[in-house]
């Protein structure tokens, strides 16, 4: 690192956290001014034209590549329209112990006086909870899923190389086109049309705005600066602003400024779920990178600072606050911005190129939790490309995550894409799948599928409640055989999921016709051919997601009660249902003989391993080509960010040995402790289940050092990646610490403010965990290798 960027990564380390209101009076003015006397399209863009007119801007000491979502690095705005905080909210998320944000005097003042008599009822997450069903209420409350939108946008989206080959007037010039070819004789939804594109003309307008406000402000400090060296650097600063994003980019700095521009314009829109995310950053800026490097314009050492700069960009911008069910969901500062490299191009051929291997020494050096990072391996690549990947993520804090890009591909396919859209799209956010500049693929919550189990054990009553939120499907005592439970819990397992996508279908409805995103909808495929929002069907995939949480926890389960009670008769039903009712206190030899005496799954054992393909298969013909509202289909992805631990602590004992309200199982990783055959065996067991049918899978293996120690720990690390992927795995990502370092950094956290781990799809700091979430952790099963 130059002296320059460790003093801006040392900056955006320090930086506190702090809730900004700038955002929150300028939607409020706006929405006074204008709401009622325009369409809701061009409401949504000027609200964006006026912010970027009016934010305070914000150039850091020395920094490349500029622009802040708020007033200062870690400035974090409100979005009063999608979720208005209470006083309460406030002063939890200023005192509370984890993920934090500091909170003045002033801001609750504004909050009070102004946000919330205006906001309060016609926030998004107001509208969605009153527009629910009682039963759907019933079953949010009571942990059976997550909704992503009762806070946050429809996000996980990510860019592609359009914004690298033509500036914002070209798009305008391209709107344009559009508004002249619409039928006002035999098109009825013409009108409609004509205003979203008006719309996304105008939110082309505020990002030009925003590029030459900073310009403007970077030839002013460059008139002030004694400095020759800075002078010299804010006056190109100056140059490029002036350049893009208002033209195509001509260089590599200059395409690095044009998407953090966008970047910014997509995340102060509305606060999507998740942040927007760079895609194929590599094949993007190659051919920058390529010209350069031949006219001599740039050097290695140049590029490598500018993205350096750039990663510096990402950490700088906590994710918006969270309350609720949402923070137990997803309880960090991560927005959840992921880089992908490697992987294949267009025709197929191999995709890794010399900025590849600039970005992973980035990655390498920086050691920043965002934005987080990815390659993706496919057959054709490079043995040094994914040997070097592999030597950082044995560093141990948990980046970069690896995908296989031919499975990935094969997802898309599946799904309907095309093979080039396939080729060019790849994973955002956790490991979710999406074809890049093209698709809205849509999180829409986490479904407890140990719940669900937990649910009909008890016959649709809630043992945790009491209150009755299921179907009838029969007393478990009465069942003869394994296949009458599992019928049992299909028939739970489609009512709760008929609620949820009730649910889901109405928030779809209100997002198209309150929340449109003319800015986001400007930069992806199709919206200004069709003339339609992004989140009324505008893209040209249109995919909805519903996340299955606990897969491992729910297999053990079921393994357990088909194999001691069913099978081997060492059991009764009875005895069972009194032990989990008790969680297990005076039982000790059933739950030793669950919990050690019954087959898991992750071991490579048939028997426990079939279950886990009987239960995905379930979940899967119950959600996979259900129609949402914008032309698109529902499937399902296998992850949990921090859910599990949330799930976890509303579901009581289950009968695979897990104790009352202990977290479920992460991702598809087997239930900790349960796999006992080493990390072949776990990759074994999970390629099993069928990935391509979904939409993305996370698998997490945890190390001590010393087994990937030098060329041969090393290798063997590579060849798990490569078995598991020629087994279609779809992700794996690394854990590599010892147990004893996690234990020293919980009991003295102030020596290890550092320490990076991977939590599921992300990594954060250790100290940034609650204690659950650090146990969990803690003992995950460590693998050897020999």
């Amino acid at each position: 690192m130059t002296e320059r960027v460790k003093k801006l990564r040392e900056q955006s380390l320090n930086a506190e956290p702090y809730i900004s209101m700038e955002r929150a009076k300028i939607i409020d003015e706006v929405y006074k001014k204008y709401e009622g006397t325009v369409a809701t399209p061009i409401l949504r863009a000027l609200v964006l034209k006026e912010l970027m007119t009016q934010k305070e801007l914000c150039i850091n000491n020395g920094e490349l590549i500029v622009g802040e979502r708020g007033e200062m690095p870690a400035a974090t705005p409100t979005y009063p329209e999608l979720c208005c905080h209470t006083l309460e909210d406030l002063d939890l998320m200023d005192q509370r112990e984890k993920i934090s944000f500091k909170v003045t005097e002033d801001v609750k003042q504004l909050q009070k006086e102004v946000i919330i008599p205006f906001w309060e009822k016609r926030s998004m997450r107001h509208v969605i909870l009153n527009s629910m069903s009682t039963e759907w209420k019933k079953c949010y409350e009571a942990g059976i899923f997550t909704e992503f939108m009762e806070q946050r946008g429809p996000g996980h989206t990510v860019a592609d190389n359009k914004i690298y080959q033509k500036g914002f007037i070209a798009f305008k010039e391209e709107i344009d086109h559009s508004i002249s070819k619409l039928d006002f004789l035999n098109d009825d939804e013409a009108l409609d049309k004509k205003n979203q594109l008006e719309a996304m003309g105008i939110a082309c307008d505020a990002i030009i705005i925003l590029g030459k406000r900073y310009a403007k402000l970077a030839e002013q400090m460059a008139k002030e600066e004694c400095n020759q060296v800075r002078k010299k650097e804010l006056q190109h600063i100056a140059d490029t602003c002036n350049h893009v994003p208002a033209y195509a980019p001509r260089t590599f700095e200059e395409a690095l400024q044009m998407y953090w521009f966008v970047h910014l314009c997509v995340v102060s829109e509305i606060n999507p779920w998740d942040s927007f995310c760079p895609g194929r950053l590599d094949q993007h800026l190659n051919l920058f990178y390529e010209k350069e490097m031949k006219e001599g314009t740039l050097t290695r050492e140049n590029a490598e600072e500018l993205l350096q700069c750039f990663w510096i960009k990402f950490n700088n911008q906590p994710a918006p606050p969270k309350v609720g069910v949402t923070l137990k969901e997803s309880g960090t500062y991560t927005d959840f911005s992921n880089i992908n490299s490697g992987g294949l191009q267009e025709d197929g051929s191999d995709g890794v190129n010399d900025v590849s291997y600039l970005v992973l020494d980035v990655i390498d050096e920086m050691r920043l939790l965002q934005p987080s990072s990815n390659v993706q391996i496919s057959k054709k690549s490079p043995r040094r490309f994914v040997k070097r990947a592999c030597e950082i993520a044995r560093k141990g804090w948990g980046q970069p995550s690896m995908f296989n890009t031919d499975a990935v591909i094969q997802e898309m396919l599946r799904a309907g894409k095309t093979i080039e859209d396939a080729r060019n799209g790849g994973n955002s956010g956790c490991v979710e799948t999406g074809a890049f500049g093209k698709e809205a693929y849509i999180l829409t919550g986490y479904i407890n599928l140990p719940k669900i189990f937990e649910i009909t054990l008890y016959n649709g009553i809630d043992p945790q409640t009491g209150d009755k939120i299921g179907i009838e499907t029969g007393e478990v005592k009465d069942f003869t055989a394994f296949d009458e439970l599992f019928d049992a819990f299909k028939k739970q397992l489609k009512h709760f999921i008929n609620i949820k996508m009730i649910g889901n279908r109405i928030i779809e409805r209100l997002y198209a016709t309150k929340m449109p995103v003319p800015f986001l909808s400007v930069i992806i495929d199709d919206c200004i051919h069709e003339g339609k929002d992004y989140n009324a069907g505008g893209a040209r995939y249109n995919t909805s997601y519903l996340q299955g949480v606990g897969i491992g926890t729910i297999t053990d389960s079921m393994s357990a009660i088909k194999y001691q009670i069913f099978d081997k008769k060492n059991l009764t039903m009875n005895e069972m249902m009194e032990a989990l009712k008790v969680n297990y206190e005076g039982y000790d030899y059933l739950w030793n003989m669950v919990k050690n005496k019954t087959p898991k799954y992750g071991n490579d054992e048939d028997y426990a391993d079939k279950v886990m393909q009987q239960i995905f298969n379930a979940y899967y013909d119950e959600v996979t080509g259900r129609r949402n509202i914008k032309g698109g289909n529902f499937r399902i992805n296998m992850l949990p960010t921090t859910c599990h631990v949330y799930f976890g602590s509303v579901t009581g004992a289950t009968p695979d040995g897990r104790k009352a309200n202990l977290p479920l199982s992460e991702g598809i990783s087997p239930s900790k402790g349960a796999d006992r055959n080493g990390p072949t065996a776990v990759i074994k067991s999970a390629s099993k289940m069928d990935h391509i049918k979904t939409g993305g899978t996370l698998l997490n293996q945890k190390f001590t050092p010393s087994v990937l120690q030098g060329e041969k720990g090393l290798d063997h690390m590579i060849s798990l990646v490569n078995t598991y992927f020629r087994l279609d795995g779809h992700h794996i990502q690394f854990n590599v610490i010892k147990k004893e370092t996690l234990l020293e950094a919980q009991k003295n956290p102030e020596d290890y403010k550092e320490l990076i781990v991977r939590v599921a799809g992300y990594s954060d700091y250790f100290n940034n965990l609650d204690k659950v979430l650090q146990d969990e952790i803690i003992e995950r099963t460590e693998q050897s290798l020999i």
